[in-house]
């Protein structure tokens, strides 16, 4: 294909299309295709709610173009799928919405065309799973009337450093020609440059290992922090002393959520076992990742124990809901875990969050969120996302939230020990 020649359509909006989307649109014909149809009147008017994509960067991509419909795909001759990969209540990967966009993809599908997949999956989902589907809508042969190829994405919500041009791109392509194809492409818009995967399973695996490393190296130092908290030894201490090693790793206890890091080692686990390997380090790591949650929910319930505040009907102001830091992303939040821990304590929770849609927070889940934080009101206090105004209001502005006799739990370690009760 004629790199000149290119008109492309990114196949949904999320943290992940929509910065691609205006990258290409700033030089390329390009369509963003969504099902939400609010979300692209919000778009049309240069508001982006991910707050990923500034107004004046919708405005500078003169060439980009909304639509909901499939009629608009037919002029394009790329299509680049970003749609999410989450996993379901089992943690089995769930592929439903990938198929569906593939769908859309395999009925706009014309000679020669390319389909590029960004999403997150296990090796050989492209291939085995996408491809027939684009073939059976088509009715085109796979890497002769179209090919494919698989490019990660490698978004960072919220990170206004690592932003999609400076961050090296892993591209990949189904023939030796579609692969040169589609890391030209990126070129364009990639100024950290690209690396080319020899296969499309290459760079598949590529993508799950990242986050699945991270996950690991976190579970263990989440794992340190169980054991030095029994020993009474304060874990940040101890990583900061650790930490003047020059090969130390900077890692940081806590709760691991989000779209990427709590999700993508399930589905490298998941192709494992489907090969009759079970994976150990892996699922352990996960264990211990998803149990801090109700770790922290025990630890401030002991600490309320010690103070003589009972459990039952009291207060509990949770600061933070977002999977991470100055970000509106709550997706596969594990802040919900220590709320559901107090619920069974019949504990009352609330949550402040100011970076959140409170209208869509609360019609996803059924916890009160605060507008405003009143007064000596709250039994126990966890800081559970460190977001820059929490850090600006300061220990004693927390403090002042709680009642008289009252606990203060920092899972992010935002401050030092003598201003909490207890931290990880």
């Amino acid at each position: 294909m004629d790199l000149k020649n290119i008109q492309i359509s990114v196949i949904g909006l999320g943290y992940v299309g929509l910065p691609l989307a205006v990258e290409f649109g700033k030089i390329i014909p390009t369509i963003g295709y969504d099902i939400n149809t609010q979300r692209l009147e919000e778009l049309k008017q240069a508001s982006d709610r991910t707050l990923e994509v500034s107004s004046d960067e919708l405005q500078q991509a003169k060439n980009l173009s909304f639509s909901s419909e499939i009629s608009d795909l037919m002029s394009s001759n790329v299509f680049i799928v970003t749609v999410p990969t989450p996993i379901d209540d089992h943690k089995v990967p769930d592929l439903s919405t990938i198929k569906s966009a593939t769908e859309i993809v395999g009925k706009a599908l014309g000679q020669g065309d390319v389909v590029i997949y960004e999403s997150t999956v296990y090796p050989g989902v492209t291939e085995d799973i996408c491809v027939p589907i684009l073939e059976a809508e088509s009715n085109l042969k796979f890497n002769q009337d179209y090919f494919v190829g698989y490019s990660p994405e490698r978004i960072n919500p919220g990170d206004k450093e690592h932003r999609l041009p400076s961050i090296i791109k892993v591209t990949s392509g189904s023939t030796p020609e579609a692969a040169e194809f589609v890391d030209q492409l990126y070129r364009k818009i990639i100024t950290a440059g690209t690396h080319k995967a020899s296969s499309i399973k290459v760079a598949e695996a590529a993508k799950v290992i990242e986050n699945t490393q991270r996950d690991v190296n976190i579970a263990l130092i989440n794992e340190l922090s169980l054991i030095f908290n029994r020993l009474e030894i304060d874990t940040l201490e101890v990583l900061e002393a650790a930490g003047t090693k020059w090969n130390f790793l900077q890692f940081r206890p806590g709760l691991v959520g989000g779209h990427c890091i709590g999700v993508d080692p399930y589905y490298l686990t998941h192709k494992a076992q489907e090969i009759g390997y079970n994976p150990e380090v892996i699922l352990s790591g996960r264990r211990i990742n998803d149990g801090m949650g109700p770790y922290v929910a025990e630890s401030v319930i002991k600490l309320m124990t010690r103070k003589k505040i009972h459990t039952v009907d009291s207060k509990i102001l949770i600061l933070g809901f977002t999977f991470k830091e100055n970000c509106p992303d709550f997706r596969n939040t594990r802040v919900i875990d220590i709320v559901r821990e107090f619920d069974s304590y019949h504990a009352q929770v609330e949550i402040y969050d100011p970076w959140i849609d409170t209208k869509e927070a609360e019609h996803q889940y059924t916890i009160p969120f605060l507008s405003e934080l009143p007064s000596t009101h709250y039994d126990a206090i966890i800081l559970a996302v460190n977001h820059n105004q929490f850090k600006e209001l300061g220990a004693d502005k927390i403090h002042s939230f709680g009642k008289q006799n009252h606990v203060l739990f920092d899972v992010k370690n935002v401050l030092t020990k003598e201003q909490a009760d207890g931290r990880l």
